[in-house]
């Protein structure tokens, strides 16, 4: 249940982001210039957290190597793994999603101005 929602979630932002972004909206229009440093620290914060989840369900899955790794150490600091892979992934904007949600920020800014 909670796999759909965030699935469904993450469909309709996407969309509301393509709208944004099909409408011709850039990064040098004049209201967005002011803000744009915080808007893309604030996306980067916002792909992070999604991306940490998303790497977080996909470890689940996976077992540890039993020779060199394992144990509680493992287990307690896989998700600080999971949160520096999201970060990381944030950073380098991969799959584009973190201009897409500055691009979203900027327009609820201007529809909101």
């Amino acid at each position: 249940m909670q796999t759909a929602m965030n699935s469904s979630f993450a469909q309709n932002f996407s969309a509301q982001a393509n709208m944004a972004l099909s409408q011709g909206q850039s990064l040098s229009a004049p209201k967005a210039a002011a803000g744009t440093a915080e808007l893309r620290k604030a996306a980067e914060q916002f792909t992070g957290v999604f991306m940490s989840q998303m790497f977080g369900h996909m470890f689940e899955g996976i077992g540890t190597d039993t020779m060199f790794g394992g144990g509680q150490g493992e287990e307690m600091f896989r998700s600080v793994l999971t949160d520096e892979y999201g970060k990381a992934a944030a950073k380098q904007n991969v799959g584009g999603l973190t201009d897409k949600i500055m691009h979203a920020l900027i327009a609820q800014q201007e529809v909101r101005s």
